[in-house]
């Protein structure tokens, strides 16, 4: 099924208030804290967009799977299921920083021993199910992808952006920046 971009982002409006996984906010606080959080470090609205979106296909795959399968029980690919509904809207420059957000955690606890101390329970039960820390070989493959710098610039937010009652702008604001680096199709 297509969805047009404002249906996409009113995913976080109508369904953004479920809990994130095991932390203390929902989906919406931790898509606008992350945005938030890229927004502060002066990153590119593409990578300020992708900060928003990295996790819409949570909400995708609720909305559109048939599974009954518990997702603290198995991977749902959260960064895979979005790609198919953000690209006719968004270049690789978004698309390439969601869909390597998982491995740029995998990445992470490879390059950096006490990253792994950092992450939540929470994250460090779901880093498991998407396939545990990378070896070197695999960590060496995944940094010379395009896009995959920026990944780990958005994991790093992505960890960061899980802060019970953390003011940030609204969705409507950052509606707009995703709205200034949509692509428009003919």
């Amino acid at each position: 099924m297509k969805m047009n971009l404002s249906e996409i982002i009113d995913l976080l409006v109508f369904k953004g208030d479920e809990q994130y996984g095991g932390e203390s906010i929902s989906q919406l606080q931790h898509a606008l804290q992350c945005a938030f959080l890229a927004e502060r470090a002066n990153e590119s609205p593409a990578l300020i967009t992708a900060a928003l979106l990295h996790d819409i296909g949570h909400l995708i795959s609720e909305e559109y799977s048939d599974s009954d399968a518990s997702p603290s029980h198995k991977d749902d690919l959260h960064q895979y299921i979005a790609i198919p509904f953000l690209r006719p809207h968004f270049s690789e420059e978004v698309l390439g920083a969601i869909k390597f957000h998982v491995d740029a955690k995998r990445y992470l606890c490879f390059i950096d021993p006490l990253y792994w101390e950092s992450l939540s329970p929470t994250s460090k039960h779901t880093l498991e199910l998407q396939g545990g820390v990378f070896q070197a070989k695999e960590a060496s493959a995944f940094i010379e992808q395009p896009f995959a710098a920026e990944a780990v610039r958005l994991r790093r937010y992505d960890d960061l952006a899980k802060v019970p009652q953390a003011v940030t702008p609204s969705l409507s604001y950052f509606r707009e920046i995703a709205s200034s680096v949509a692509q428009v199709r003919g």
